[in-house]
């Protein structure tokens, strides 16, 4: 018996990283504060990952400590050996320096900002200095460096996030602003959902390399299996675990002009893989008791783009879904990020002499040809992929499959 030990765990990709990285069960452990001391030495369970907030508390429960976690100060793995005994180790430390390996980014000499001073950033910082960063400085919300104060940093060359600001449920925010910084080379931030935080987001905008959790995620499990049953796995079983699970997290997103067969095509893809289907434009029409067409006759476009902005960001801060947008999600900027922060988006580009106007007020009122010569650069912009959407609906669903099982 093996599982992740937390005080509020909520939805957790765990169990399906270990479920590929061999044939055991992982189970989710929700342990209240008072109850902890008697789970650790007395549950059922024969190794066992620790995240918030007790990856520091543990430690006292433990008859013996790797160097390595001792170095850190943190335990986020747990062994019950067969004479009893419990060995607590620090994969955090392994996850977080294959990350930047496979970055390919450089810390030798660099300024290096930790946002947070929690358990994972023991670990995280004990990989920094190891990587032989020039400085080394943590940000706290109280104490000599904070965020008041951050500003005083600005010639940051590397910022690395290790707080929960801007994790699901509460995307679309950051602990700081990317563009504050004067020298930034790289970000990187733990947080894996979404896989697109909006640091990253930001970053990426000032063409910054920017890298989620979802590696250091992966590969601190497969070292923590590694400890669990004593055997070495290869990397190569890592990288295929990441690409297999990025993909299921993530969203496809289907945008393109009115009429071009968006929902169509998500139906259809929903119905192959098995996948929820959601609608944005069925959203904005939950929120405000009226169809599109309804609220912008009656109110305008405007109205209807920031209610259809709430419901973008509703639907698609959610993992493994297939979303269809309306014909004009594009044209409000606001609109980009919520989209991307965890989807592969695709625009569907269908001729427009063939697309309908029925029950479609601003395809009715404006020239299609002039809202798509508008529209086209956006809808690029937008995409990770554009498709030929002429032909069935499913030779175009089966070209995005297509794509994404090449990717």
């Amino acid at each position: 018996m093996y599982g992740l030990l937390g005080e509020k765990l909520g939805h957790s990709f765990s169990p399906e990283i270990h479920s590929m990285l061999g044939n055991y069960e992982y189970r989710l452990f929700e342990v209240e504060k008072n109850e902890l001391e008697n789970f650790i030495k007395h549950g059922e369970w024969d190794g066992i990952n620790v995240t918030i907030p007790y990856k520091k508390t543990v430690m006292s429960y433990l008859d013996e400590i790797s160097e390595n976690a001792q170095k850190i100060g943190s335990v986020n793995t747990v062994v019950r050996r067969s004479d009893g005994t419990l060995f607590g180790d620090n994969t955090d430390y392994y996850g977080f320096l294959y990350t930047v390996k496979r970055s390919g980014i450089n810390f030798d000499g660099k300024k290096v900002l930790v946002l947070g001073t929690g358990g994972a950033s023991l670990a995280i910082k004990t990989v920094i200095s190891d990587l032989n960063a020039g400085e080394i400085i943590s940000i706290s919300r109280s104490g000599e460096n904070n965020y008041q104060n951050i500003k005083n940093h600005a010639d940051a060359d590397i910022i690395v996030n290790t707080t929960p600001v801007g994790m699901y449920p509460k995307n679309l925010v950051s602990p700081v602003k990317a563009s504050d910084f004067t020298r930034l080379s790289a970000v990187f931030d733990i947080i894996y959902n979404p896989q697109k935080t909006q640091l990253v987001l930001d970053a990426e905008k000032l063409d910054i390399p920017a890298f989620s959790g979802l590696s250091m995620l992966i590969a601190q499990a497969k070292r923590a299996s590694e400890i669990f049953f004593d055997k070495e796995i290869d990397d190569s079983v890592t990288e295929k675990i990441l690409k297999k699970v990025s993909t299921d997290m993530k969203s496809i997103v289907l945008i393109g002009m009115p009429g071009s067969g968006k929902s169509s095509i998500g139906t259809f893809l929903a119905e192959k893989t098995g996948r929820e289907f959601l609608d944005t434009d069925e959203e904005a029409e939950k929120i405000a008791g009226s169809s599109p067409a309804e609220i912008i006759k009656a109110q305008g476009e405007k109205s209807f783009r920031k209610i259809e902005n709430e419901a973008v960001k509703s639907i698609c801060k959610l993992s493994g879904k297939i979303i269809a947008t309306g014909g004009g999600v594009v044209t409000n900027e606001d609109n980009f990020d919520a989209i991307r922060q965890n989807s592969t988006v695709f625009f569907i580009n269908r001729d427009i002499s063939v697309l309908p106007t029925d029950n479609r007020p601003l395809s009715q009122k404006n020239s299609l040809d002039d809202m798509f010569k508008i529209r086209l650069p956006l809808y690029r912009k937008f995409c990770d992929f554009e498709i030929d959407g002429n032909g069935t609906i499913e030779e175009v669903a089966q070209r995005i499959l297509e794509r994404i099982d090449s990717k």
